[in-house]
């Protein structure tokens, strides 16, 4: 190739990316037999642009996959998107301008399948531009029939396994959505109300009770007021009957300690359902059910003349009839937490609906001994997933109540309910449309089945990642070789999601850990550290930014991130890489060029090779043992200033004469010049390369790869740490060298001298020691100094080391 001024990002980006995919340099070879590194990576949902965030997380888990490759290992790299469920039915909804609940369900699903199939093409286009290395031949979608077939198994298995039931029963219910959610779907927000301290009566007494209350609109569900035993001021009315204001009915008085006295007057209504703790007591003491609130998110007959308001506009009516009625003794603004949906917003509501769950409160312990058994980097992201388990009040409801999703498996018989499971030789099934696998009901006779129309939540689905990709049920072989998988990575924000969904539905079904090792990404945020929304009109978008700098400038970025930890976007950062870039460019253009005709084979090597060659050791040590850790940031950093400091801004300017002026140097000594530049150049790239490596790609395929006749810098092997190249005494003797150049250095830009300008004497003041280390490096130092001599003598001022002085005669 030729050797082009410039580098140019666009073109070297798209040019490379087009080759590694064309010559399947990333293909997964399931017949190697190399050790095998896997990956369980997020499957980006359909529904929305890839995001800044998106670009760093993707490209951190790519710095590893890329250096386990360089490890020799046979990378398993698949790549998933997640294109079915409540997020792509409202991106479909949103580009089409229809509604789903106005459409034939057969045609929506075939259009959301049509859509859905368009986006992915676009958003491969856009995670290929970040230079990640999955095997697309491998991808999967969560809608395509194979993951399908794979969630419909999943269930069967664990219905067979006694974990999954069918009941109606208190569930998490979003009224915009229109859908049973689970409780990881819950999002805390804080919201400035009102607590409402409204008067009820006491049974045969004049007596009224002061209950506060940011919910009047559940007067019509009030089914007993608590309080708490050990609260002296309300003892006597354990027992009795209070009265509901403006509705007029008799519920009983009951004690128990989740009463708080502290908070609002110490008496509380419970009421079906409000919160959590209304369920916990609803079903604690047999209450009645008195719901009031219809899934639509409207009052029904049991609110009386509130029927068929909305929520909020209920709440504003009573209000104003409690007022008028003198039942309001005040109202007193309180800033609370609400439960909402964290796909929409809305605040939630607790409906008693027909709902499949999941059992899985009851292995706990066996989940957090799983959490125990994982490689947690960093540790302490460990102590979200364990608060998540331990926090855990509800099974996992599976059902959803949307038109487009994997199909739950079942159909029923209309008179006895008996459930009827699709045959698994069947699968995928859409029971709406597919016959039910028997004619009539094996329980009762009834030829009358009823198809479930409930679709599985996503999660259900993406949570078999590893278990699609590796062919369970359908290659044992190949899952028992691939699992657990070696790495998951993902962001903290879903490690209650995905992740923890993940390890139950591995445990349940095979009894395993799904990978071995879980590194945890931060979040991308704004300049100024805060979170990036579209309402804050904060928003960064990829596209953008690779125009601007390119791929690598962006890798760059994303790698300055402590693993963990959220990084604001900071465009220097990405200057900052293209000047890294600019910098390996001409670098390495200097070492190609005075490489010209050189046949690597190992030599004699003069002290200041060895000097760079075991600060080059020890560096690779560093980066390899970071890489391991998943310390990415610190691989990068460490290069970075080796690259600048040492090699750079020393080895190449001391090295420069040896290679300009060759007739002035033993065969052996321009020889250890070029054994040395070549390999260190190469080293250096091939650090680089799981970071920046499109532009390390480029300069291999300019020189490197002829000679080292490998397709790509990406298959050839990472640098190997060799206890033989630690030279403590070469070390000493180089950095004394370094240290009197960037001294004399120094002396000449303070006089505003060219650093080029001769000097007449350079004179070093040393003891005896440093002198004879010194002696194998004057060379070096005369000749990147323009010393016309060097004397050791003690006409020296110049502070350039403790043991060291200089003087200098021009």
């Amino acid at each position: 190739m030729e050797l082009s001024k410039h580098y140019e990002p666009k073109e070297a980006e798209k040019k490379w990316q087009a080759y590694w995919e064309k010559q399947g340099i990333y293909r997964f070879d399931p017949k190697s037999k190399k050790e095998p590194f896997s990956c369980d990576t997020p499957p980006p949902t359909v529904s929305g642009k890839m995001h800044i965030g998106h670009a760093m997380a993707y490209s951190q888990a790519d710095y590893v996959m890329r250096f386990q490759r360089m490890l020799g290992k046979n990378i398993f790299y698949p790549f998933g998107f997640d294109d079915n469920g409540l997020a792509t039915e409202r991106f479909v909804e949103k580009k089409c301008n229809i509604r789903a609940r106005d459409i034939p369900r057969p045609e929506f699903i075939k259009i959301c399948l049509n859509e859905t199939k368009e986006a992915e093409k676009e958003l491969k286009k856009d995670w290929s531009s970040l230079g990640i290395s999955p095997d697309w031949s491998i991808n999967y979608r969560t809608i395509d029939e194979w993951c399908r077939k794979t969630s419909q198994r999943s269930f069967l298995d664990l219905y067979r396994k006694g974990r999954e039931y069918r009941k109606e029963a208190p569930t998490i219910w979003c009224p915009k959505c229109q859908t049973a959610i689970a409780q990881v779907e819950l999002e805390d927000k804080e919201e400035t109300s009102f607590f409402n301290h409204i008067l009820f009566g006491l049974e045969n007494s004049n007596k009224k009770l002061e209950i506060a209350t940011t919910r009047p609109e559940l007067l019509p569900s009030c089914v007993a007021v608590f309080v708490n035993p050990d609260d002296k001021r309300y003892k006597g009315l354990i027992g009795k009957n209070a009265v509901v204001p403006l509705f007029d009915y008799k519920v009983p008085i009951k004690r128990d300690k989740r009463a708080d006295p502290e908070k609002g007057t110490g008496i509380v209504m419970c009421c079906t359902f409000g919160d959590l703790v209304d369920i916990e007591w609803w079903s604690a003491y047999n209450l009645p059910l008195k719901i009031s609130i219809t899934i639509d998110g409207v009052m029904n007959g049991l609110a009386g003349k509130y029927k068929g308001l909305k929520i909020n506009d209920a709440r504003k009516e009573i209000i104003e009839d409690l007022k008028s009625n003198n039942f309001m003794v005040k109202q007193e603004q309180i800033t609370h937490t609400l439960n909402v949906h964290e796909r929409c917003g809305t605040e939630v509501e607790f409906l008693v609906t027909k709902q499949w769950f999941l059992k899985y409160l009851d292995i706990k312990d066996k989940l957090l001994e799983a959490g125990n058994k994982l490689n947690w980097y960093p540790k302490h992201m460990k102590v979200r997933y364990d608060n998540w388990v331990n926090g855990l009040q509800w099974d996992w409801c599976l059902s959803r109540q949307r038109f487009y999703g994997v199909p739950i498996p079942v159909w029923y018989c209309e008179k006895c309910d008996e459930v009827i499971l699709a045959k698994e030789e069947n699968l995928p099934v859409d029971p709406t449309t597919d016959k039910p696998p028997v004619n009539k009901c094996p329980k009762c006779g009834c030829d009358k089945l009823i198809p479930e129309k409930d679709v599985f939540d996503t999660w259900a689905t993406s949570s078999l990642s590893p278990m699609i990709a590796t062919k369970w049920k359908e290659d044992d072989k190949f899952f028992n070789k691939m699992i657990p998988m070696s790495l998951r990575s993902n962001g903290h924000d879903i490690i209650t999601f995905w992740l923890f969904n993940t390890v139950v539905k591995m445990l349940l079904h095979e009894d395993k850990l799904p990978w071995k090792d879980v590194m945890i990404n931060g979040h991308a945020l704004d300049p100024k550290g805060k979170k990036m929304s579209k309402s804050k009109g904060n928003i960064v978008e990829p596209k953008v930014v690779l125009e601007k700098h390119g791929s690598d400038a962006m890798r760059f970025w994303a790698a300055s991130a402590k693993l963990g930890s959220d990084i604001p976007y900071q465009e220097k950062e990405l200057v900052s890489g293209k000047k890294m870039m600019t910098k390996m460019w001409n670098a390495s253009k200097f070492a190609i060029m005075n490489l010209k005709g050189y046949n690597p084979k190992k030599t004699k090597l003069e002290i200041i090779d060895k000097w760079i060659f075991s600060k080059l050791n020890k560096l690779i040590k560093a980066c390899t043992d970071s890489f391991l850790e998943y310390d990415f940031s610190r691989t990068k950093s460490e290069t970075e200033r080796f690259f600048w400091q040492q090699f750079c801004d020393n080895y190449l300017e001391i090295v420069k004469d040896r290679l300009y002026n060759s007739a002035d140097y033993s065969k052996e000594a321009v020889d250890s010049a070029h054994y040395t530049l070549y390999n260190t150049t190469l080293a250096i790239l091939k650090l680089m390369a799981p970071i920046l490596p499109h532009i390390t790609e480029e300069i291999y395929h300019l020189y490197f790869a002829e000679i080292e006749g490998l397709k790509s810098i990406h298959v050839s092997d990472w640098p190997k740490y060799q206890k033989g190249l630690a030279d403590e005494k070469a070390e000493l003797a180089g950095d004394n060298a370094v240290s009197i150049i960037s001294a004399v250095r120094k002396f000449k830009s303070e006089k505003n001298l060219s650093l080029n300008k001769p000097i007449k004497t350079l004179i070093i003041k040393c003891d005896e020691k440093t002198k004879k280390d010194l002696n194998s490096v004057l060379k070096d130092i005369k000749k990147t100094v323009k010393a016309e001599e060097i004397v050791f003598g003690d006409k020296a001022e110049i502070e350039c080391q403790e043991d060291i002085k200089l003087g200098i005669e021009m």
